[in-house]
This record gives structure tokens, C-alpha cells and sequence, in this order.
């Protein structure tokens, strides 16, 4: 019997919200199953962070043709909230800062929000700091204001926490490795692969650049997006052979004058 998949994105097109007229994807597909981790690679403008922006339901991007599914449902049309408390989680490439919210306070309101119910302090106290040990993070982490002050590496880390409190259906991983050195790296991916053994059906989208976040969180599919569209799907080979040849092979060569 087949799975059912998690996430099925169906020929989406989408464009900047203030001006459809100038689309940025231009019929992307792809289909992640319980379990899996896709990483999509491409160069700068390639349409990477738009996916990411456009699969939670930004309101800075519209929808102008496909859709998107997830675990059968149509959530194409559905607001950012409907699809976090459905299951979709976003780490972001440049998480933000809020003052006057500390990351428990924060913590405590999504996961509420996601399980629908009103837990208690000490409820989600007992949660972050069971994760924060697996996580090896800093209890005191959970008393400081969200993002404020924290570095890179503790910005991304802090990502992987509420992934694992949440307890999402599928992660989106917008450019997770995007400044951070090669230890800070090691230890986000780390913290990727422990919640994935607490969750083995979590389905994984790895949006990035390179290839050295893929060597320590193995992809199931690499897909190569170029100006909109995905233009080569395959395995891990395919994203050590684009750290050595580059996307030059992708791009449309430029008209001879």
C-alpha cells in the first residue's frame, strides 16, 4: 500500500503580492513522504526563499496557479496560523528579534495555539528544558527575550528548539546554514537529527546554498531550482556535484548580439 505523502506541491506558480504581473516560480512540483528530507539547492534569486515564504502563506507573496497539499488537504488558500496549528514549521533565514517576549512565554503561546488547548507554565517549563538538554542548549536560554542578543549560531539553534516543541508534520529549513561556521553548523544539524530520531515521520525540506549542511543531514532527493523551476531532481550525488561544478550548466546561455 502506498504512503500517503505529507506535502504535495503541485505545479505552483506564485508572485510578489504588490505585482503578480512579475512571477518569481514558475510551476515548481515536488511531493515529500513521511520520513524524508528534500534539500533544494539553486543560486542567489533562484526563487528558494520565495518557495519557503509561499508554502507557510506570506502575505508578501500570491498564489497565481498550482497548489499545495498537506496530508491530503488543500492548505493553498489557507493563512500562515491554519497552517502552523495544521502541522507546517518555518525556521527562518534571518529569524527576528521581540523584545519584551521571552523564548518560554513564546513557546508556551505557539504550542498552545498548535495543540489548541491553554497549557500551563509548568507544562511547557518541563518540555523546553527536557529539549534544551537533548539540544545541549543553555537553560537560561529559555528566560531571554526571543532573538534578542543572541548569535547567529543561537538564532538557529533556538529554530531547531521550537521545531521540536511544536512538533510539526513537515519543516521547512529556509537557508538554516546561512552564516554560521563549521562548528555552529555541526550543531544545528545535530539538533535537526535528534529531533527527527524523537519524530521518525517528520517530513524535511532543506532550503540552502551549499552542500556542507547535506553532509551531516543526508537528503533523501536533492532538487536543483533555477529561476522558478526545478530543473533536476536525484540523490545525494547531485548536490556534491553541483559543490564542484557549480549551476553555470543550468542557466540559459546569453543571446549572441
Amino acid at each position: 500500500m502506498a504512503v500517503a505523502p505529507l506535502l504535495r506541491i503541485e505545479d505552483l506558480h506564485a508572485a510578489p503580492a504588490e505585482n503578480v504581473e512579475a512571477p518569481i516560480l514558475h510551476g515548481v512540483s515536488l511531493t515529500i513522504h513521511p520520513g524524508e528530507v528534500h534539500a533544494l539547492m539553486g543560486p542567489n534569486g533562484s526563487g528558494k526563499s520565495t518557495l519557503a515564504s509561499t508554502l507557510m502563506g506570506s502575505p508578501e507573496y500570491s498564489v497565481t496557479g498550482g497548489s499545495l497539499h498537506l496530508r491530503g488537504d488543500d492548505v493553498t488558500d489557507w493563512t500562515p496560523d491554519q497552517r502552523g496549528r495544521h502541522g507546517m514549521f518555518l525556521a527562518f533565514q534571518y529569524p527576528q528579534e521581540i523584545p519584551g517576549v521571552s523564548v518560554r512565554q513564546f513557546l508556551r503561546q505557539a504550542l498552545s495555539e498548535r495543540k489548541g488547548i491553554d497549557l500551563s507554565v509548568l507544562e511547557i517549563r518541563v518540555a523546553i528544558m527536557e529539549w534544551m538538554k537533548r539540544l545541549d542548549m543553555d537553560p537560561s536560554f529559555a528566560d531571554r527575550f526571543l532573538n534578542e542578543g543572541f548569535s547567529g549560531g543561537e538564532k538557529k539553534r533556538n529554530e531547531v528548539l521550537q521545531m521540536a516543541i511544536l512538533e510539526p508534520d513537515v519543516a521547512i529549513l529556509d537557508e538554516t546554514d546561512s552564516g554560521l561556521d563549521i562548528d555552529a553548523l555541526r550543531v544545528v544539524a545535530d539538533g535537526v537529527d535528534e529531533v527527527r530520531k524523537d519524530r521518525p515521520e517528520l517530513g524535511v525540506l532543506v532550503i540552502t546554498h551549499y552542500q556542507r549542511l547535506l553532509e551531516h543531514l543526508t537528503p533523501d532527493v536533492v532538487h536543483v531550482l533555477v529561476d522558478g523551476r526545478i530543473v533536476e531532481s536525484g540523490g545525494p550525488e547531485l548536490a556534491r556535484r553541483l559543490e564542484s561544478e557549480g549551476f553555470d550548466a543550468y542557466r540559459e546561455p546569453e543571446a549572441v548580439a
